[in-house]
């Protein structure tokens, strides 16, 4: 308090109460059938929260939801935190062992269940209360309305977990403060306002959709719910629903870019987030084609998702083609919340900023977690003098402007040499017959290791290895150039992001 004047603390759930004030009868949500209102929605989620308190979930109490992008899911990011309780948000892909692990490890003492998912979760062998997505509707429109001031910003909101892929995966503690100046952030650089139509293609569960559940009622536009990911799904809602923003991974783009949709683009600027992994420059080529503006992202789970971001400068707007495209492919400069990035070497010392000279990526600011749930070891590790340490190699441009050039642990060495998987990927890519492509290196008693590529090819596509094998040497050193290529169907996370660490196996095993 300051002068007799009190202050709230930052928290996201008040952008929906907001919301409810100022756009009371604009749409909020559409979910098949269902639509709600901004001050149905706000209902809504205030009964959700005396559901909850009626089932015995106090301040500070860990609520789980196991659901894809609907209404449920969407509701809980509210309702949850309004009861006091933190969110847990579950991958709808994990299997029965990992939700238990998860759960477990989470301390969770209710679940809200989408009916699809019930039988994992039962299989999960987890102890606790459950509300069936068959009764949740009949149970939190009996409750009263309940609220619960958040008494410090710093609180903790949610639990994200990783994907482990070396191991269990990490809790992530989430803070209102975070979460409520991330959402602003997305809004401001997606340019969300009362006329947007957001699609979930993003799962809500992945770092709480980069945050846009709370973004995008921030700015007042419609949630559009959306179970799964389809190609023939978002190219409908973009030319029916008039859907304005989505976020993707460029694996989805990828199929979007396939589609026999694609043949004519869009019928208005779409304007579309990516992230999970670097785009290929010709991707964002055939993008632009369709009507549909690419914003890169990059970012994590300990960051609240995108921490930086791609932003547009109008001197680009002359540039040929390819090299905009180069230059939109780098992941960019810290977002308007955060604080500039470095790039730092071996000793922790800042890299010049030459785009040549490779370093660790370092992440401070508001957007960052408060550490790993029930891990201080792991909290302690990712810390370098107060700064997040990324586990991301890049450089630095001239222009401040940081380009990926891999995960630390996917860096090639063969013979002595770095090869970055990257710089590969973007090779094969620029094919024309391939679709997507991930490259990762395989023991060889010669060199160490060597680059092997495994490679999705387009519809009746007839390139062969010999001919993508001299395609990549056209363009890059020779020693670079993958010594094998496997085809076929590349591993994915639920979130459209390729599993190297699946196909690093496979390299090791001699596995196709």
């Amino acid at each position: 308090m300051v002068g007799g004047i009190a202050f709230r603390e930052l928290s996201p759930v008040s952008f929906l109460e907001r919301a409810a004030a100022v756009f009371a009868d604009r749409p909020a949500v559409v979910d098949g059938t269902r639509r709600y209102t901004y001050a149905q929605f706000w209902d809504r989620a205030q009964r959700l929260a005396g559901m909850l308190a009626a089932q015995g979930i106090r301040p500070g109490d860990r609520v789980a939801v196991l659901s894809p992008n609907t209404h449920v899911l969407l509701e809980a990011h509210y309702g949850v935190p309004l009861a006091g309780a933190v969110l847990v948000a579950l991958n709808t892909r994990l299997a029965a062992s990992e939700i238990g692990y998860i759960l477990e490890h989470s301390g969770a003492r209710l679940a809200i269940v989408d009916s699809e998912y019930r039988q994992v979760l039962d299989e999960s062998g987890a102890d606790l209360a459950v509300i069936d997505s068959d009764r949740y509707d009949e149970l939190r429109d009996a409750a009263e309305p309940h609220r619960v001031e958040v008494a410090d910003e710093r609180s903790l909101l949610s639990i994200n977990y990783t994907s482990g892929t070396t191991g269990r995966p990490k809790g992530v503690m989430y803070h209102h403060r975070g979460a409520y100046l991330q959402a602003l952030a997305m809004a401001y650089h997606a340019q969300l306002d009362t006329s947007s139509r957001y699609l979930w293609t993003l799962p809500m569960f992945h770092t709480n959709g980069w945050c846009f559940p709370w973004a995008v009622t921030a700015a007042g536009g419609v949630h559009h719910c959306l179970r799964r990911a389809d190609a023939a799904e978002i190219w409908r809602a973009i030319r029916a629903d008039g859907v304005t923003h989505f976020c993707a991974a460029p694996t989805v783009l990828a199929m979007l870019a396939d589609h026999p949709e694609a043949a004519l683009p869009a019928p208005r600027p779409v304007r579309v987030f990516a992230g999970g992994a670097p785009p290929w420059p010709g991707l964002l080529e055939r993008m632009t084609e369709l009507g549909i503006d690419i914003r890169h992202l990059y970012g994590l789970t300990e960051t609240f998702g995108p921490a930086v971001v791609c932003e547009w400068q109008p001197e680009w707007e002359g540039l040929a083609g390819d090299e905009r495209a180069r230059l939109v492919a780098r992941q960019g400069i810290a977002n308007v919340i955060a604080e500039p990035l470095r790039v730092v070497d071996a000793e922790g010392r800042d890299v010049p900023a030459d785009g040549l000279t490779t370093g660790e990526i370092l992440l401070r600011g508001n957007d960052v977690m408060l550490g790993y749930y029930r891990d201080e070891a792991a909290t302690a590790a990712a810390a370098l003098d107060g700064w997040f340490r990324s586990g991301d190699l890049g450089v630095r441009h001239p222009d401040g402007y940081v380009e990926l050039r891999d995960r630390i642990k996917d860096v090639i060495i063969s013979g002595g040499e770095n090869i970055t998987s990257i710089e590969v990927e973007n090779a094969l890519t620029a094919h024309p017959d391939v679709l997507e492509a991930a490259v990762v290196g395989a023991p060889d008693p010669k060199w160490g290791e060597v680059p092997v590529a495994y490679v999705t090819l387009r519809d009746a596509a007839t390139a062969a290895e010999a001919d993508l094998i001299d395609f990549v040497r056209a363009r890059i050193a020779r020693f670079k150039a993958p010594k094998r290529i496997v085809f076929g169907d590349l591993p994915k996370t639920s979130t459209g992001k390729l599993q190297k660490n699946v196909l690093r196996d496979r390299a090791r095993t001699g596995r196709p």
